[in-house]
């Protein structure tokens, strides 16, 4: 599977750069996305056979490249006739291919994700309607009169009396997936708030993936103004985030450091969100108060942007750890309030038993351990040693 989908997806982007409009940037950083659901699909099913998560990566994959490569054989056929032959015949996997990708993405994956099962009985009508309706859509979409493309010949198994069950498939189908993906997304959080240990930790993983998609999205979506390459590159960077994710959890390649990760996003994103806007707001002011806006601010307002930015940024960065661990790693903050409130009062304290028996309580309360023992070095009248 992973083969095909790596050929197909070969003969689109050299297609596509032989057709009218050349290669866009964006469009090879979508096929690298794509790639990348085949790839980790491919890495997950061949050391995780029994888990479906992997296959469904690589049907999501192929079904893309399904979808993309004979419309760009098509593609190709149109502007130089007589080159290809069965232009319409090859291109017609593109009327359907879209439909099982975007329906295994929002449905049987949140469903399975991470052990390849169900989290009860009670989800299998979820997953029954699911299947259901990709299933239907597709078949429908196979027959729809309608042509491949815009300027591609028409589906050669298009069925002109079906040109109003396929308008009204459309209209209930497209819905239904949409309510499917939010109860598939509800199972996922049903399953988090369930999970300990080591399929905690995978959740975390591919949540921390789908929010990369949903910001970089976003970000996508707020730069109308940018080059439109640009928007294309973000996309295919969060289109690729959520396998990448997949494949890190599935595999429990650095499991644990999902935690560390998480915490550095959010304080550095903070940080950088922070710093823009301070660095945006003190060019503004000088400029204002100092030679009106303009097209190009000052030279100077800029370096005392800069200069106040590099000042804040280290206080900045303590307080708004401080901020995200007191909030997301309570554990940890809590630990550090204890062993600095030790460390003032081991100032003040002369009581060599007292300070023994402190000691260990705050060892126990940060590290928590099954057992532990203080010694100390001898003295003329012998050693001692406290447990607890």
């Amino acid at each position: 599977m992973w083969a095909t989908t790596l050929v197909l997806i070969v003969v689109a982007l050299a297609l596509a750069a032989v057709n009218p409009g050349g290669l866009p940037v964006g469009y090879v950083g979508l096929a690298v996305a794509f790639l990348s659901f085949a790839t980790v699909g491919a890495l997950v099913g061949s050391r995780r056979p029994g888990n479906a998560v992997g296959w469904i990566c690589c049907a999501i994959g192929l079904c893309v490249a399904l979808a993309v490569a004979p419309l760009e054989y098509a593609r190709y056929a149109m502007a130089h006739p007589g080159s290809l032959p069965a232009a319409a015949w090859i291109g017609w996997p593109a009327m359907w291919a879209w439909f099982p990708a975007q329906g295994l993405m929002s449905t049987f994956l949140l469903l399975v994700f991470p052990t390849g099962h169900l989290p009860s009985r009670r989800w299998r009508p979820v997953a029954w309607a699911a299947g259901a309706t990709i299933t239907g859509v597709s078949l429908v979409a196979a027959v729809a009169p309608e042509p491949l493309d815009a300027g591609l010949p028409p589906n050669p198994l298009g069925i002109q009396q079906l040109a109003a069950v396929y308008e009204l498939a459309g209209s209930i189908a497209f819905p239904l997936l949409g309510v499917l993906g939010l109860t598939s997304v509800a199972s996922l959080v049903v399953r988090f708030r369930r999970a300990r240990g080591v399929e905690r930790q995978q959740l975390k993983w591919f949540t921390y993936g789908a929010g990369v998609l949903v910001l970089l999205l976003a970000v996508s979506a707020m730069s109308p103004a940018l080059n439109a390459q640009i928007p294309n590159l973000v996309v295919a960077a969060a289109l690729a985030a959520p396998p990448l994710a997949i494949g890190v959890a599935v595999l429990r390649y650095r499991l644990y450091d999902i935690d560390r990760i998480i915490n550095r996003t959010l304080v550095y994103g903070l940080l950088t969100a922070l710093l823009a806007g301070v660095y945006a707001v003190v060019v503004l002011v000088l400029g204002q108060l100092f030679g009106g806006i303009r097209a190009e601010p000052p030279s100077w307002a800029v370096a005392g942007a800069t200069l106040a930015v590099a000042g804040l940024f280290q206080p900045a960065r303590r307080r708004i750890q401080q901020v995200v661990d007191r909030r997301f790693n309570r554990r940890k903050y809590n630990a550090a309030r204890t062993v600095e409130a030790f460390a003032t009062r081991l100032r003040d304290e002369l009581d060599l038993d007292a300070l023994s028996t402190e000691l260990l309580a705050v060892v126990d309360q940060t590290v928590q351990p099954t057992r532990s023992s203080l010694w100390l070095r001898p003295s003329a009248q012998g050693s001692q040693r406290t447990n607890i």
